[in-house]
């Protein structure tokens, strides 16, 4: 089979992996660009979300270059997402396309159907080949994670402006080449290696912003109009709520969701509405009881579980006392007024800062 994905973030490298031990021609989909978002929106409904529409354009793409079979997976419940598999297909078949749909329910949400799917992908290999390459996958998947938050707490800090995104750049390339358990071991720490030694300032103490959201555009890059980036030059050290090895555990492997986040939501959202929307509202109280300047709600446009999240957003950051930036993003959405919108918000946290020091020096003098 020549199968194709959606590119979500550091997933790229792990799913081209997987394909290629089970035997399979990964058509592995490029970074998405504006055309890809506007090929997507060209066909889809006009309310869908812009996961939905990043995700159609790069299965275009991928259909054009020779790709045979697609791969999905969606969440069950409430949101919408559990249904974009089906929509997908029916829009891309209607527009000529034939291919196979591999579509994966959660595992435990729906065991006899993930099962399924996974003996059309598995081929003729045995379970336990299977097992032992998707465990293989998530310590590849674990590299990339830790890439990640080094580069993070990194950038805000580095001497040369640009230094650690190239550094990063080349860290992922490096780690993307590991096909063994060997391989990601020994190139795993030659890309840490190439990310310690960017210059930084250890004295600077940067803010701290807990990005928090739906997962798509948390981890999509192109999505948030490279978010973690824009913030780590204007000083900010970024900590998500959602990286692929937590997904997988709380998520994936799970029917609970992240407990800690949940569990401080229950005062003010009791009920799971779908998505990330209840971990969004504990997410802004563990950002806020772990000292952290601000969060960035990331959702979007039209997403239901974030709307309900954004709608305690107000008491949440006047009872907890951290600001709060809500950003809902389509395909209208210009990069100068993002940007523009971070820099307020980053002035105002400043300001915060400077004035908590001030009434701490004033509080030490009385």
């Amino acid at each position: 089979m020549k199968v194709a994905f959606g590119h979500m973030g550091t997933l790229t490298p792990i799913m081209e992996m997987i394909l290629e031990d089970l035997g399979h021609e990964s058509i592995t989909p490029h970074r998405p660009t504006r055309k890809t978002l506007t090929l997507g929106a060209k066909y889809a409904p006009e309310f869908a979300c812009i996961p939905f529409k990043i995700v159609l354009g790069t299965y275009l793409e991928c259909l054009e270059r020779g790709a045979d079979t697609l791969a999905s997976g969606g969440g069950y419940g409430p949101c919408r997402a559990g249904l974009y598999g089906e929509l997908h297909g029916r829009i891309l078949r209607d527009l000529g396309y034939d291919f196979d749909f591999i579509f994966f329910w959660p595992p435990l949400k729906k065991p006899v159907h993930f099962v399924r799917q996974m003996k059309k992908l598995k081929g003729r290999h045995s379970w336990r080949y299977l097992f032992k390459t998707i465990k293989k996958a998530y310590s590849k998947l674990a590299v990339l994670d830790d890439l990640e938050m080094t580069a993070q707490s990194i950038r805000p800090r580095e001497i040369t402006h640009g230094s650690t995104s190239r550094a990063f750049d080349q860290a992922y390339a490096l780690i993307g080449k590991a096909k063994t358990d060997a391989e990601i071991r020994e190139l795993g720490e030659e890309a840490r290696a190439i990310i310690n030694k960017v210059p930084y300032d250890e004295s600077i103490q940067p803010l701290k912003v807990g990005i928090i959201g739906e997962i798509y555009v948390q981890l999509e890059p192109f999505a948030n109009f490279f978010l973690e980036e824009q913030l780590g030059h204007m000083g900010v050290e970024v900590r998500r709520s959602i990286y692929l090895t937590s997904y997988t555990r709380h998520d994936v492997l799970s029917t609970k969701g992240d407990m800690g986040s949940v569990k401080l939501a229950m005062p003010y959202l009791a009920q799971k509405v779908g998505g990330h929307g209840q971990n969004s509202v504990g997410d802004i109280i563990r950002y806020s009881k772990m000292g952290y300047d601000g969060v960035v709600q990331l959702a979007p446009f039209s997403c239901i579980p974030e709307i309900v999240a954004k709608s305690l957003v107000p008491n949440l950051s006047a009872e907890y006392g951290i600001p709060v930036l809500t950003l809902f993003i389509d395909e209208q959405t210009g990069a100068a007024g993002v940007q523009t919108r971070l820099e307020a918000f980053v002035d105002l946290m400043e300001q915060r800062r400077s004035s908590r020091g001030r009434q701490n020096s004033t509080t030490r003098a009385g």
